[in-house]
């Protein structure tokens, strides 16, 4: 049985209809303190009545003193400051639901150029911070973010913008189904294998090592 969580993050609001079925299908959905006036703003319209968060995380900086209050019920206090509240919130998940199958994590990019970069990078760490990690992926009104740690086949479809990246520049990932194949890219900078474009159903990445990289789609 699919069991899935929604993580809210601070960045951009989605607003086409892909995250927001996400968001109204979830059976768990967890906000960070930073997201959660946004929510409560959007909840009514999203789901035609009200579905508060399982709980609220993060180091309540940024939530009023009101809010903290009238929902005391489901915040999470989380003081330390080695972790971002993206982090925070899929640990609270890993650790609260340790039954759920997927993880989708929405307003993690948009408005800072930086929180963007940090979010989206983390999610090829997170396999390493966590032993048992279900799929999770970051979703936005843009595309679709994902990481691949070794060879892989994806079953994407034909046209769709396709950017993949990683920090290990000792990796070759050689490709098929993409216009422009990837086998002598040298990952030394972020756009070497960006802006590309799938040209079959399945695109097939091959690693010379298990490693990381990061798959964007529109």
């Amino acid at each position: 049985m699919t069991r899935t969580a929604v993580i809210v993050a601070a960045g951009d609001f989605p607003t086409k209809p892909y995250p927001l079925y996400l968001l109204q299908a979830a059976d768990i959905i967890v906000c960070c303190d930073s997201a959660f006036a946004k929510y409560l703003r959007r909840m009514h319209r999203i789901f035609g009545g009200e579905r508060l968060p399982d709980a609220v995380i993060g180091d309540m900086d940024s939530l009023s003193k009101p809010l903290r209050r009238a929902y005391a019920d489901r915040i999470v206090h989380e003081t330390e400051q080695d972790h971002n509240d993206q982090t925070k919130a899929v640990r609270y998940v890993l650790g609260h639901y340790p039954d759920v199958s997927e993880i989708h994590i929405l307003g993690a990019t948009g408005l800072r150029a930086d929180h963007t970069i940090g979010n989206l990078s983390l999610l090829m760490e997170y396999p390493r911070m966590f032993a048992s990690l279900p799929p999770i992926d970051i979703v936005s009104d843009y595309g679709t973010a994902f990481a691949v740690l070794d060879s892989t086949e994806l079953h994407v479809g034909a046209g769709r913008r396709f950017s993949l990246f990683s920090p290990d520049n000792s990796l070759r990932i050689r490709s098929e189904g993409l216009q422009w194949p990837t086998d002598d890219v040298v990952f030394d900078n972020w756009w070497k294998a960006t802006l590309n474009r799938t040209s079959a159903d399945i695109v097939r990445l091959t690693f010379s090592h298990p490693s990381r990289a990061l798959v964007i789609l529109d």
